[in-house]
């Protein structure tokens, strides 16, 4: 007990936490991998077998040095550290990944490096690093099983008739993607696979035979590290090896090395290097400072150097975008080397999801987890990868290491500035000498512990270095004493014969002995040529990064500005964590350069961005995270540098200014050692005990290992600085939380979102395993809820933010990217819990399933067919016929669509398509129910099984009926669309039919249909066109032929047969001559019917009479003089017409919308001019036609034209003159149009090209002064109100700064 407190008090200030032995239990003898089982249980479990007798059968097909089994931890010290528990199960999972191995002598026995890290629940880690290696096996009993379980492969083998197996199961039709996926991995490779091994099924040379062969076991010897010092443990345990391989014992017991660094060597302070000594050589490690990026000792040059640098900015944008990324390689060092560097490359972000860069090939089921992780997966030698079959690869991003290959996901934005930013990344390679392609540039590193130059670069430091070290806490400066230490030793003989044999000449210790410093050869000239290297690789490590974090300063370098901090103190904001917002997206968006955005508006919906944003708020009431710290730093210098900060937001590309500076201080660390750990010692051990036997590792004496000093130097020194911070802290205790209340929150606010940290590698029970599934399935349906709202509030805009929910805008990109991130959602949650994976989309399987079952009913019943799910639409008053309601009919549509090539793309458009028809939910409800289909397809804890979750789910998706989403026909945009347009004439008032020609030509957004005919006398017409988008704007006409010419129409009907959207263009006017204003064509302007999707069937209500129809017969008519508007209500709609033009420039392009429905709509401009003009306007006389606006226009210009050639308008000003110029040439060129629009068609044209070209404030004056206004307009008309019309001329002037666009609709056959 006393050992496990003092072995913690200074735990976090050490070095190293832990040092274990795993290898096999001689006791235990040989023991199947448990893990192993427990997977063959839960497969047999799935397959409806009894698990029982599965887990209790062998598997005798495999030759047992191919089996996988059960490693231990022998011993690990010291027993446990409080503020790093000790987790036995997860150490010796990944400290042998593949469990134990055996060789025979004929095998290669190299020994293997690898690291692994553990993440805590709370999402801190800790490093292990592992030096397997391979030992005789000395047990008779091991021996014996091992030559039993031979023959029993052997006799198993005999009556299979020698017929050769198939590779793997997978080949099984009813073989499941996790099946395949752990056949594919599950033999190691063969010891002896370059001896042949596979020549023929029936050859059993090379099996094992106790008499004639050696056996041999692996062992691991690790180190558990709070900090990833990388190189110095590998360089500590491979000394220690080479100590235990070596022909002469080590100068000191093994035990006295470990003890030394396991409690006398401190963590270098930040900013610092230190020294401490192996068993042969000095290790040197460093940190940086407090200013410079975190610690990362993992090559990132060998990273780059295995994916090249295009394949790593790749892999960078997929994992900022937090998408599922699977590393594939042999080297599970490899492994560890991308998913450290590529984590390392984040800052300041940091990775939220799972991270597990060494999945053990037990624990595959973690790969059908629905949520973003970062795995890391060791293939076997010559696996294909056509073969491994994953559970869900949608928005998977598959990385081949070996093979420096990378398969991204379809549809992701590129990193901002990618092709410069790549290139700078290339001179920094280059200028190290590296290629910027990867690959072959330099050869591979073996996976033996062969001395790399990484591993020597201290080879060469002299052992009086070792010894003449003042600044050493154990040795005293004076040489002699040193010496005095040596003598009497019984350990200098070996000291001196191994200093022999390393080439290290003893003349040195004479040397010291003199009291004289001698200076080999090898010293000479600086660094050796190992430390260059060493300098080297760590230098273009942390030049490689500055470049990425670089990118990140100047991409955020305001992201301040746009914190949402309102929160009073650190409590109130826990609290109300969910319901807030901290971040201004819209506003941050809208303020960035344009070619960022579809990478931006991605990346701030991530959870790591949430977390830094959040880490932002909290730092205003506890010290900064160090990460924002250091990156708060960088934006602050940046700027201090760069005193023009608007140049931050551009989109010029800026390279970075940092290189030098921390490649300089790297170097300066290395130059200069600041501080040395005390040497290793004897310790107080048994005699007799620990006895050197060379190729074994002995057992090692736990009493000396248990507990540290009881205090040094060191320890004593961080724990006075604690206490010192501690004393500093503000004493304001009311404004803290208790602690437990704080963490709680704290937990609560950062996992939000999350729906599972890390998955635990402790235990691992079929029922431990339920219970991961059922946080999958909890934490599936809590982000279907979150992401739903988020679409309803960020669509519904003002009205949210007047309830209270936040931003007010959401640009057209943003909303792309909250469906594409529900597309996502959706191809997680069917991908969870999956039987048999087929093709890449598991939502596109299910469809299709769905859609072979159906047609194969449809084919057997030989009534129509009449499904629930085939329903047609309630008719209603539109006039159209039914639209037909169904799952299949909708995957039909996608399915013809040729510019869809893959199912990942046609499963999102189905999503999208159904979203824009309200019928996502219903679809996926009538998909569901077909339970036998489910079954079939999903294992039983499924998130498509578990009955009540999947009911909210599919209410969460109900919700978004709320609001209309145009999300397929704005994205799919170059696809044919089938139209069908229906005119409705008012039959009371003219003939239902017409003897002349009628055309329409319906034009949207995106493009107009061309003048499409219409069948004589038939009212409906379907037509195939490129997508219009939104529909904005119909002409309607005909030629005024035959008797029947004239022709009164209610209005116009048109609906995207695909969509389901239908739009209304409403009329109410007549065409034809000597009727109404004479047009023979009018441009009807739409708006969209809101349709009921009542599943009851209740019929639509019929639409109400259009407010449009109505304005146009009481103001052409001018009958009803009771709904004539009043002055004020005139004036009141003119500015509210203005002000809407207005509003539509200020908002981003994309969320704009239609310009015409403002210029020419319902209370849009046009119609509010109308009613001015309209205003004391003398009209219809007794036995005279209609009067209207235009009629005045035509006199005013007719007047003009006369009095300027009298000579009346020579002696105004010239301004005066030209106006007068231009009016007269528009409203000629609108009378020799081609066209026949009618009176009210020239005027509203009139208006709209006055608009655009900022005539129409001149032109009113104009007509205001012109004499003929005395003879058409009463004296209290407002166009002789000098005063109104001089405000209502500055009103419109204000439209002068907008660049006005028409439709093409309106100004066709329009000439000057």
């Amino acid at each position: 007990m006393s050992a496990t407190t003092s072995g913690s008090g200074s735990a976090p200030c050490r070095f190293a936490h832990y040092f274990i032995i795993c290898g096999i239990d001689n006791e235990t003898g040989l023991e199947p991998d448990a893990l192993a089982a427990l997977y063959q249980w839960l497969e047999a479990d799935r397959q409806g077998k009894d698990p029982a007798a599965v887990a209790a059968g062998e598997n005798f097909d495999q030759s047992p040095l191919k089996r996988t089994f059960k490693s231990k931890v022998l011993a690990h010290y010291p027993e446990n550290i409080e503020s790093n528990p000790f987790d036995q199960d997860a150490v010796n999972m990944l400290c042998m990944p593949k469990g134990l191995s055996f060789r025979t002598q004929r095998d290669s026995r190299a020994a293997q490096y690898h690291s692994f890290l553990i993440t805590r629940e709370d999402g801190s880690r800790t490093y292990g690093f592992v030096h397997t290696f391979y030992e005789e096996v000395t047990s008779p009993q091991i021996c014996s099983a091992m030559q039993a379980l031979h023959q029993m492969h052997q006799a198993e083998h005999n009556t299979s008739a020698h017929n050769c197996p198939s590779s793997s199961s997978s080949s099984s039709s009813s073989s499941s993607s996790m099946d395949s996926l752990a056949s594919s991995l599950e033999d190691v490779e063969s010891p002896s696979s370059s001896h042949g091994n596979r020549r023929s099924c029936g050859c059993f040379r090379e099996g094992y035979n106790s008499l004639r062969d050696t056996l041999y076991v692996s062992k691991a010897a690790c180190l558990i590290t709070p900090m990833p010092f990388m190189h110095a443990c590998k360089r500590f345990l491979s000394q220690l090896h080479r100590a235990v391989t070596s022909n002469q014992p080590p100068p000191l017991p093994l035990e006295s090395y470990i003890y030394n660094i396991l409690f006398e060597v401190p963590l270098p302070p930040p900013g610092r290097s230190l020294k401490f000594h192996g068993v042969y050589e000095p290790i040197l490690c460093q940190r940086p400072g407090v200013g410079e990026l975190p610690l990362a000792d993992f090559p990132l040059g060998e990273a780059f150097r295995l994916l090249g640098v295009e394949n790593l900015v790749q892999l960078f944008t997929c994992v900022l975008l937090e998408m599922q990324i699977l590393l594939y390689s042999q080297d599970y060092q490899r492994l560890m080397v991308v998913a450290e560097g590529i984590t390392t490359l984040l800052f300041p972000f940091q990775w939220q999801h799972v991270y597990v860069p060494i999945l053990p090939a037990s624990l595959l089921h973690f790969l059908d987890a629905p949520v973003p992780y970062l795995m890391g997966l060791q293939s076997k030698e010559g696996t294909d990868r056509s073969k491994l079959e994953l559970p869900q690869e949608a928005n998977l991003c598959f990385v081949d290491i070996d093979n420096h290959c990378i398969e991204l996901p379809e549809d992701f934005p590129q990193f901002p500035n990618k092709t410069e930013f790549i290139q700078e990344l290339s001179e920094v390679l280059l200028s190290f000498g590296l290629s910027p392609d990867g690959g072959n540039t330099s050869p591979a590193p073996p996976a033996t512990t062969q001395t790399s130059t990484l591993e020597t670069e201290l080879k060469s430091t002299s052992l009086s270095e070792l010894d003449d070290d003042r600044r050493n806490g154990n040795l005293g400066g004076e040489a002699l004493d040193v010496l005095e230490l040596l003598q009497g030793n019984p350990t200098l003989e070996r000291l001196q014969a191994l200093a022999k044999r390393t080439g290290v000449k003893v003349a040195r210790l004479e040397a010291l002995a003199a009291g004289q410093k001698a200076i080999g050869e090898e010293g000479v000239g600086g660094r050796s040529p190992a430390e260059e290297e060493e300098l080297q690789n760590a230098k273009l490590s942390v030049q490689l990064r500055e470049v990425f974090a670089a990118r990140f300063a100047t991409m955020f370098a305001d992201y301040e500005s746009f914190v949402i901090q309102n929160s009073p103190d650190l409590e109130s904001w826990l609290t109300n964590r969910e319901q807030m917002h901290n971040f201004d997206k819209a506003s941050f968006l809208s303020d960035q350069p344009e070619p960022y955005l579809p990478f931006l508006s991605h990346f701030i919906e991530t959870q790591m961005f949430a977390t830094f944003i959040d880490n932002k708020i909290i730092s205003q009431w506890e010290e900064k995270e160090t990460l924002l710290r250091v990156f708060d730093g960088r934006i602050e210098k940046a700027r201090l540098y760069n005193v023009r900060a608007p140049s931050l937001r551009s989109s010029i590309y800026q390279k970075c200014t940092f290189l030098k500076e921390s490649a300089q201080s790297i170097e300066q660390r290395l130059k200069k050692i600041d501080h040395t750990a005390i040497h290793p010692h004897l310790l107080n051990m048994k005699i007799g005990q620990g006895k050197y036997q060379q190729g074994f590792f002995p057992k090692l004496q736990a009493d000396v290992l248990a507990s540290g000093p009881t205090s040094n130097k060191w320890s004593s020194r961080t724990c006075s600085t604690q206490r010192r911070v501690d004393r500093h802290r503000p004493q304001n205790e009311h404004f803290v939380l208790d602690n437990d209340l704080k963490e709680k929150y704290m937990q609560e606010a950062r996992n939000l979102g999350k729906n599972l940290r890390q998955p635990k590698l402790s235990d691992l029970s079929p029922a431990v395993i339920a219970q991961t599934n059922w946080k999958f399935v909890e934490g599936l349906l809590k982000e279907c809820k979150m992401k739903t709202k988020r679409m309803l509030v960020e669509k519904m805009g003002r009205e949210a933010v007047e309830l209270g929910h936040g931003e007010a805008n959401i640009t057209g990109l943003e909303e792309n990217t909250l469906i594409a991130s529900l597309c996502d959602l959706l191809e997680r949650i069917w991908s969870h819990g999956l039987q048999v994976k087929q093709g890449k989309s598991a939502l596109w399987s299910h469809l299709l399933h769905y859609q072979a079952r159906e047609e194969k009913n449809e084919l057997q019943s030989e009534s129509p067919v009449a499904n629930v799910q085939e329903k047609r639409k309630p008719e209603s008053s539109t006039g159209l016929p039914a639209l037909r309601v169904s799952v299949i009919q909708d995957m039909r549509h996608i399915q013809s669509m040729g510019e869809i090539k893959t199912d990942v793309g046609r499963a999102r458009a189905w999503i999208r398509l159904s979203l824009e028809k309200k019928l996502l939910s219903q679809h996926l409800k009538q998909l569901l129910s077909n339970q036998t289909l489910t079954k079939k397809l999903y294992k039983r804890y499924a998130f498509l099984r578990c009955e009540e979750e999947k009911e909210q789910f599919l209410f969460h998706l109900l919700s978004l009926n709320a609001v209309d989403y145009f999300c397929f026909t704005s994205v799919f945009t170059t696809i044919m669309i089938p139209y069908r347009a229906v005119i409705i004439p008012i039959k009371k008032l003219s003939n239902t039919m017409t003897t002349s020609n009628p055309w329409l030509c319906v034009s949207g957004e995106l493009g107009d249909s061309g003048v499409r005919q219409i069948t004589k006398n038939v009212l409906e017409m379907t037509f195939d066109c490129q997508n219009l988008g939104k529909l904005t704007t119909v002409q309607l006409g005909h030629d005024n032929s035959g008797l029947l010419a004239k022709w009164l129409v209610d209005c116009v009907m048109v609906r995207n047969e695909i969509s389901g959207h239908t739009y209304k263009f409403p009329c109410g006017r007549w065409l034809g001559k000597g009727v109404d204003d004479g047009s023979l064509e009018r441009v009807l302007i739409g708006e969209l019917v809101v349709q009921c999707n009542d599943d009851d069937g209740g019929r639509t209500p019929p639409l109400q009479r259009s407010p449009s129809q109505i304005r146009r017969i009481s103001i052409t008519s001018l009958t009803a003089r009771g709904n004539k508007p009043t002055t004020v209500q005139i004036q009141e709609s003119i500015g509210e017409a203005v002000n809407n033009i207005i509003k539509h420039f200020h908002k981003p392009e994309k969320e704009r919308g239609s310009l015409t429905v403002l210029m020419c709509g319902e209370g849009g401009l046009v119609w509010a001019l109308e009613q001015f003009f309209h205003h004391g306007f003398r009209t219809a006389r007794l036995f005279q036609k209609n009067v209207f606006v235009w009629d005045f226009y035509e006199r005013a210009v007719a007047f003009m034209v006369n009095a300027d050639h009298i000579g009346d308008i020579q002696e105004t000003p010239e301004p005066l003159s030209l106006t007068c110029e231009s009016l007269c040439r528009y409203v000629n060129a609108i009378n020799n149009m081609p066209r026949s629009i009618g009176k009210d068609g020239k005027f509203q044209l009139l208006v709209c090209l006055g608009t655009r070209d900022g005539l129409l404030p001149q032109w009113l004056p104009l007509l205001a002064e012109c004499p003929v206004i005395t003879r058409m307009y009463e004296e209290n008309a407002l166009l002789r109100e000098k005063l109104t019309v001089s405000s209502l001329v500055a009103v419109l002037q204000t439209l002068n700064d907008f660049h006005i666009t028409l439709e093409t609709s309106l100004t066709k056959g329009f000439e000057l």
